[in-house]
This record gives structure tokens, C-alpha cells and sequence, in this order.
């Protein structure tokens, strides 16, 4: 028996006036897009860019070359498992392959942590100064972010656990820290996970790792073989040299992993990405150089820097490829970063992260570094 067409429900003229176009969930408007670092003067003049924490070196010959070799077939899917990336990171760091899973950056792992797990009522919760990414992917599911107060720029564990309320259910933490470079010991790290309920999935953001020192580690992976509620992502734009591809992983136990799959996007890695991904983590003396390079000139800028405290300039001490420098003087922030822009450097101004004194500088070449020294010097000297 055929059905009878249904009969169009009649819409009030109220109705048909507020359904003009589609509407989006309020908590979509309480977000503030992620803002790049520039690469270019407000006038449109290109800049040497030190505003996004690049490798100043580049890329590796071994992932370079592997990258392009992997171009030869552009019409096929890429291995949707990553198998040959999961097992190369596996192989470096001693873990599992089956839990790890793998993204477009980190930022996609970071996303779908929150969608997995937080949502309308609940919090995600996040130190003062923390990532700005931790915001918006609290706001896009409909969480409420909270933020701990810091410690002189730096993370206050107790802070974070004083803020822990019945609604939390994920915790950000970068580690060292974006934007401040500040780094938590492996005991303070442990402590705040040991101080958090099982069911509060503990997020450490590791994307600036491997510019640590021996010694250094905060011991994040080494608790995640074992915890249920901790995920470990990391990245391959910092220290590889492969931010244009766009290439991030994570590491948790086998039930977080598999909660995520269901989620990460399907074919997230291109093939020439896992080939040069696997390439530059085997690449033990371009991560080497790259990190010897960073340690030098981070140390030489910051003690430059460190020389014109008298004229209200500040460095925070830093782990990391930057360094955030405080304007508390007659030079501003605002006018430092403009000054640069004068010499052909971009680097990145905080307003939007509650820094208005605050200008992040990634550390470049020697000679990249040696002119934004010069340059903030003779600015400080005349203001």
C-alpha cells in the first residue's frame, strides 16, 4: 500500500522570519580563531619569520629526500594505519605501536581529545599562559575551559588541582609550556596526575620535547604505559623540520587510542608525510644539530636580552626553540614587535593570550638572532 504524502506543516510568519539562515550552537561564537604567527608586515612586506617556532635549519636531507621519493604516486590513499610511522616511532621510544595514533599536527590530536571526552557541562581545564589551541577545542565541543592561575609565568601544579571541580574532565598541559617556554620537573608532573581522578583524561601536550637536555624529561611517557587517563602527543614541526606537512602523534593506553580512532580523521597523514616522518625520527644527528644549534643561540639572545634589564626587559626562562621576553619599560611590546618588522623580522605579540608586554621570539639562524639582539638594543637604548 503506498504511502500518503505528508502534508507540509504550516510555519508561522515568526518562525519563517528567524529560520533565514542556519544558525550556529551558541558555544561556537564564544571562540576566538587561532591566529598564525605572521609572515608579513601589517603593509604587506614579507618578513623573515620568527613568530612560529620553525626550525630555522630546515628540513633534513634523509626526510627531505624521503618526502620527495614518496611524490611518485599521487593517486593513492595513504597507508590509513600509518603502520611504517607507528612502528619507526615505536622503535625510537621504546613504545607500543598498536597505541599510538597519529594526525594532522597535534593540533588535530588535541581536538578530538576534548571531543572524546568533554562536551555541554563539563570543563576542560588549563594553566594561565597555556596553548592557545586548549581554548578553542574546549569552546568547539561545547565545554566550559577554566584556567588555573600560573606561577610567575610558570605552571602552579596546586593551581591546577585546587580548580579540579566534579565537571572536569580533561586537562591541558604543554610541557615545556607555548607561549611562556617554562618546563614542570617530572615530579611535578607526576604529582599532578597522581592528584587527579581516573576519569579525567590528563592531555600533555609535548610539542617542544626534544629541545630538552638529557635528563630533562618530565617522565609523561613513562607514566602513559602504565595510567589509563593520560595522552601524550608530540610533533613533527618543531625540531624535524616538517611543519608544512602538517604531521602529529600521541601516545595512551589502548583504550584512549581506540576511543580516538573513532574520531581522527580517516587517510590524516599523507604518504609523502609518513615517509619523511619516519626519515627524520631515525635522523639521530639532524635532531642533534638542530638542538645544539637552539641551546647556543637561545642561551646567547637570552643573556643579550638579560643586559638590558635596566631598561625593563625581561626573559622568561625557556626550554623550548623561543623565548617569550616581557616589556615592562618605556620600550613596549607592541613597538618592539614593530621595530622588528622595520628590520625584516616577524615576530609573535600576545595581546590575545593576556601578554600585551609579552613578545614571543623563535630563535633563528646566528645571524638572524644577532640582528634582533641588535635591534631590541638600540630601541631600549632610545626609548
Amino acid at each position: 500500500m503506498a504511502r500518503k504524502p505528508l502534508k507540509p506543516v504550516a510555519m508561522t510568519e515568526t518562525l519563517a522570519n528567524t529560520l533565514t539562515k542556519p544558525s550556529p550552537k551558541d558555544w561556537i561564537l564564544g571562540i576566538s580563531p587561532y591566529v598564525p604567527g605572521k609572515a608579513a608586515a601589517d603593509d604587506g612586506r614579507p618578513l623573515i619569520k620568527l613568530s612560529a617556532n620553525e626550525n630555522p635549519l630546515g628540513t633534513g636531507d634523509a626526510a627531505r629526500a624521503a618526502l620527495v621519493a614518496a611524490t611518485a604516486d599521487l593517486a593513492t590513499y595513504p597507508d590509513p594505519s600509518a603502520t611504517k610511522l607507528r612502528e619507526a616511532i615505536g622503535a625510537v621510544h621504546g613504545l607500543d605501536p598498536a597505541r599510538i595514533i597519529y594526525g594532522t599536527g597535534s593540533d588535530e590530536l588535541l581536538h578530538i581529545a576534548a571531543s572524546a571526552y568533554a562536551g555541554p557541562g563539563d570543563e576542560v581545564l588549563y594553566v594561565r599562559y597555556g596553548f592557545a589551541v586548549y581554548d578553542i577545542a574546549a569552546r568547539r565541543v561545547g565545554a566550559t575551559p577554566v584556567i588555573a592561575p600560573d606561577k610567575d609565568y610558570a605552571t602552579d601544579v596546586d593551581a591546577l588541582l585546587a580548580a579540579v571541580t566534579e565537571k572536569t574532565k580533561v586537562v591541558f598541559l604543554a610541557n615545556p609550556n607555548n607561549p611562556t617556554g617554562t618546563m614542570t620537573s617530572r615530579e611535578e608532573i607526576a604529582r599532578l596526575h597522581a592528584g587527579l581522578r581516573p576519569d579525567i583524561l590528563f592531555v600533555l601536550d609535548q610539542a617542544y620535547a626534544e629541545y630538552l637536555d638529557e635528563g630533562e624529561d618530565d617522565g609523561g611517557l613513562e607514566l602513559a604505559r602504565t595510567a589509563g587517563n593520560i595522552f601524550v602527543t608530540r610533533t613533527f614541526s618543531k625540531i624535524h623540520g616538517l611543519a608544512a606537512e602538517r604531521i602529529g602523534w600521541g601516545y595512551a593506553s589502548a583504550e584512549v587510542i581506540e576511543i580516538l580512532h573513532r574520531i581522527r580523521a580517516p587517510f590524516n597523514v599523507t604518504t609523502a608525510g609518513q615517509a619523511a616522518a619516519i626519515a627524520a625520527i631515525n635522523d639521530s644527528a639532524w635532531i642533534e644539530s638542530s638542538r645544539a644549534h637552539n641551546a647556543r643561540w637561545r642561551e646567547w639572545l637570552s643573556n643579550e636580552i638579560g643586559a638590558l634589564s635596566n631598561h625593563g626587559l625581561r626573559v622568561v626562562p625557556s626550554k623550548t626553540n623561543f623565548l617569550l621576553i616581557l616589556f615592562d619599560g618605556k620600550l613596549t611590546a607592541e613597538a618592539a614587535m614593530k621595530g622588528l618588522w622595520e628590520a625584516g623580522y616577524a615576530t609573535r605579540w600576545l595581546p590575545g593570550q593576556d601578554l600585551p608586554n609579552g613578545l614571543r621570539i623563535t630563535i633563528g639562524t646566528e645571524a638572524q638572532v644577532r640582528v634582533v639582539a641588535d635591534t631590541l638594543r638600540a630601541m631600549a637604548e632610545s626609548a
